[in-house]
C-alpha cells in the first residue's frame, strides 16, 4: 500500500507539500487545446469522472497512434451502471482514428481490465488488440489498441 510523504500528500517524492502543488501536473491539460483534451464526465449535471485524451507530441505510443487515453476515472458510485462505457463510446465517436490505452496488468487491477475488455467489445465490436508492453515511465502495461472509423 502506498504511504503518504512527510506532508501527508500521496506522492513518491518528499518535495510535494500540498495538494495544490501535486495537482499542478494537470495544468498542462488546459494549456494545449487541440492537442490535449481534458473531459469531465457528468451525470445529471454532476461531475462523475474524467477522461484525458492526448495527441502527439504528448503520447508514449508508436507513431501510428492518433489518440492516447492518458487518464480515465469514474467515481465508484457511478461504476457498474454503463456510464463509463457510454463515456468511452462518446469519446471515440468524437475522435475517429487509431487509439491506444494502457492499464496495469496486475491481479489487483482485474476490475479495470475486465471493464476495458467489456467496453471495447461493446463500443468497437471487439475489434481491438491487446498485448503486454512497457510504458517509458510506468513500466509493464496491458496495452489496448483499436481503430475507430466513421461509418458511412
Amino acid at each position: 500500500m502506498h504511504k503518504s510523504n512527510r506532508y501527508g500528500v500521496f506522492e513518491e517524492d518528499d518535495h510535494t507539500r500540498t495538494l495544490t502543488e501535486q495537482n499542478r501536473v494537470f495544468d498542462i491539460w488546459w494549456k494545449h487545446p487541440g492537442v490535449l483534451f481534458p473531459y469531465m464526465i457528468k451525470v445529471d449535471g454532476i461531475p462523475a469522472g474524467l477522461a484525458f485524451v492526448a495527441t502527439r507530441p504528448y503520447i508514449p505510443c508508436p507513431p501510428f497512434i492518433d489518440y492516447y487515453l492518458n487518464e480515465f476515472f469514474l467515481l465508484r458510485y457511478y461504476r457498474g451502471r454503463g456510464i463509463g462505457e457510454e463515456a468511452v463510446r462518446l469519446l471515440i465517436e468524437m475522435m475517429p482514428g487509431h487509439w491506444e490505452l494502457q492499464t496495469n496488468p496486475t491481479d489487483r487491477n482485474e476490475r479495470a481490465i475486465h471493464f476495458w475488455r467489456k467496453t471495447l467489445r461493446a463500443c468497437i465490436k471487439g475489434n481491438y488488440t491487446e498485448e503486454l508492453g512497457c510504458h517509458p515511465e510506468d513500466g509493464e502495461k496491458l496495452i489496448f489498441r483499436f481503430i475507430h472509423k466513421i461509418e458511412q
